[in-house]
């Protein structure tokens, strides 16, 4: 037994111990040594269905959801993949005063008039849609209240009752209605929307009007320095949280639907399996090149388990509608491309066959399906004219896409080095299933307005024995990305407001994605240059940066590293390092105008590759931006 003063030192020693070891900084660039990409939920491909908010909005009822449903298995679409069936906004009575437990409406989902102490329950509905083989998925908000409580004032199914009846969102109510929507209702996919956060304040004429509970914002869409990024992420993370506990078969799909703000660009990944990366997507052409920018440049964000969500598709609708299949077939080509999640918006009991024929395309459905997870790499980029390039998970195979922008016919050229590949390449039009061959240095199409045309390529690859990282931005975890600022992204195309005139001065973009990782681009949109020698292939990132890349079956890392010739921090030097399972491997050091310098490792027996980019000595606060030229791994 130890005597008290030699018990006191003792005591006072080891909390000397454990003040210095707590004051010790934490290195957020310290490897790993192990993958840390979220792998929660069911969404190893993107989530392909139907929801009912763009064929309905909130007059959705039980028949319209199940002759849907019924429409997915006679056609065959439930068998190419169109699993989920979501009912979105409107489905919901109130919430019960005794025990807060939610209430159906069950005067539009009969067959949740189930009676006794419940009152009613969703069981039976999933029940069917589980007997059909397919998966159920449900609506909810962050906050307090929905979206509908503040913009869709004059339509049917709007929440009943008192205040705290009318409060359906799962404010104070998370874990008792994640648990009721999947562990006794039997969902399958939940979409969490963020107007409960947003527009509910107290100076708000909604608020006073229908005498809702106050919530004081934590998004302010016009201003991303005004939005509480940690207090949003922390909510949407104890659905995360609730969603685990709930469901221990981690039998589900979670979507955040928080339209690009609040910089979800960089949490989204790590909390949810799909992120929304704009505003509502509407049925005209503009609206929708704007959310598709949203997400067309965020490659490496996205991967198996964690998806970019543009929303969801309008192919049906305005522009996209069956007197517009040019841009039909362009809207659900780009979706696939970018691994979207594939979320049909339409009346399917009425579809004509023309629509039936889009969403039922099994080659362009493989695209957005493949196992792989690598989202399309931007290969050419224009306000007017694009090439998107995507690798599959045979690694002989590449998708495709010529995308004409504008309204005049445009003249395409694409050659085997944008595809990274060599000599004659074989293209197969996924459309017309009509081949054709890309002989020599290059091939022109003229592609009429708002037309693409979307090919599988088979060829030599450029680099034989490997991949270059920016082909498979599947297989990488941005971890940290050097962000410090979150800034939104200017070049996303800017449409005139669909909900309101031109009387202010326009809508700006406010999606905070300026400024993160890139694949063959850097993290502001400039060809990956160093001293001068521009690379084609490479990833774009800022300094104080951290990568995982998945590295079974190659045997070597190599790369060409150094600051980037469109960095505005001139002073600051870069240490690149290269970990293998958390050892360190590699390491070189570079400055503002130096060559590029060659970075190699050994990758003998590495699970996970870590690539560090870290500022020797931060004496600016200006972005440093470097390039990995080349980074590839090799056989």
């Amino acid at each position: 037994m130890l005597k008290a003063p030699l018990l006191a030192f003792t005591f006072l020693a080891a909390t000397m111990l454990i003040a210095t070891t707590a004051a010790q900084p934490v290195d957020p660039l310290a490897p790993a040594g192990h993958w840390t990409g979220a792998t929660a939920g069911r969404a190893a491909t993107p989530p392909m269905g139907w929801n009912s908010w763009n064929a309905f909005r909130t007059d959705v009822d039980e028949a319209k959801v199940m002759g849907t449903a019924k429409v997915l298995v006679d056609s065959g679409l439930r068998d190419l993949g169109y699993r989920y069936v979501n009912i979105d906004d409107g489905w919901w009575l109130k919430r019960r005063s005794r025990d807060g437990r939610m209430q159906v409406r069950t005067s539009i989902f009969p067959s949740a008039k189930v009676g006794g102490s419940e009152g009613s329950s969703f069981r039976p509905f999933t029940d069917k849609l589980h007997s059909m083989g397919l998966k159920a998925g449900i609506y909810t908000d962050i906050g307090g209240n929905a979206c509908s409580q503040a913009y869709d004032l004059h339509s049917p199914n709007l929440p009943e009752g008192t205040t705290a009846e009318r409060q359906i969102g799962l404010r104070d109510h998370v874990q008792q209605d994640i648990k009721l929507y999947f562990a006794d209702w039997g969902f399958d996919y939940i979409k969490v929307d963020a107007c409960g956060i947003n527009v509910y304040g107290a100076d708000s004429p909604v608020v006073k009007q229908y005498k809702y509970n106050v919530y004081p914002p934590l998004i302010d869409q016009a201003s991303i320095n005004r939005t509480n990024i940690p207090a949003v992420r922390a909510l949407y993370q104890q659905v995360a949280d609730a969603l685990a506990a709930s469901n221990p078969d981690g039998d589900y799909v979670y979507s955040i639907c928080a339209w690009g703000a609040a910089d979800v660009r960089s949490w989204g990944k790590d909390v949810g399996n799909l992120w929304r990366t704009s505003g509502d997507i509407t049925p005209q052409w503009s609206r929708m090149l704007h959310t598709f920018d949203s997400a067309s440049t965020r490659a490496l964000y996205a991967g198996p388990g964690h998806w970019n969500d543009p929303d969801m598709l309008f192919v049906g609708h305005g522009d996209f509608d069956v007197h517009h299949l040019t841009e039909a077939r362009t809207h659900f080509s780009l979706w696939a491309m970018i691994n979207a999640p594939l979320i049909i918006g339409y009346d399917l009991r009425h579809a004509p066959p023309a629509l039936m024929d889009i969403w039922s395309n099994k080659d362009i459905v493989r695209l957005n399906q493949d196992s792989g997870g690598h989202q399309a790499v931007l290969a050419y980029d224009s306000d007017d004219v694009q090439i998107f390039v995507k690798t599959l998970s045979d690694s002989g195979t590449k998708g495709v896409l010529l995308f004409n922008r504008g309204l005049v016919p445009a003249r395409i050229t694409v050659t085997p080095a944008q595809l990274k590949m060599v000599g004659d390449v074989a293209l197969t039009d996924l459309w017309s299933k009509k081949t054709m061959m890309l002989a020599g240095d290059a091939l022109t199409l003229t592609l009429q307005p708002r037309e693409s045309r979307v090919f599988e390529a088979r060829g030599k690859r450029q680099l034989a024995d490997g991949m270059y990282l920016s082909e498979i931005p599947g297989a990488i975890n941005i971890a940290r990305d050097g962000v410090t600022v979150s800034v939104p992204d200017p070049v996303i195309h800017r449409m005139a407001n669909p909900w309101g005139t031109t009387t202010n001065g326009g809508e700006r973009p406010t999606y905070a994605g300026w400024g993160g990782a890139r694949a063959d681009a850097t993290p502001y949109d400039q060809a990956l240059t160093v001293d001068g020698h521009v690379f084609t292939s490479g990833i774009g990132i800022l300094a104080n940066s951290r990568m995982e890349v998945k590295a079974d079956g190659f045997k070597r890392f190599q790369a060409k590293v150094g600051v980037d010739d469109s960095t505005r921090n001139l002073k600051d030097q870069v240490v690149f390092q290269v970990f293998g399972d958390g050892h360190l491997l590699a390491q070189a050091t570079a400055a503002y105008g130096q060559p590029a310098q060659a970075l190699a490792a050994d990758l003998a027996d590495v699970k996970i590759v870590e690539l560090v980019a870290r500022n020797a000595a931060q004496t600016s606060d200006l972005p440093l931006v470097v390039s990995w030229g080349d980074a590839a791994l090799v056989k």
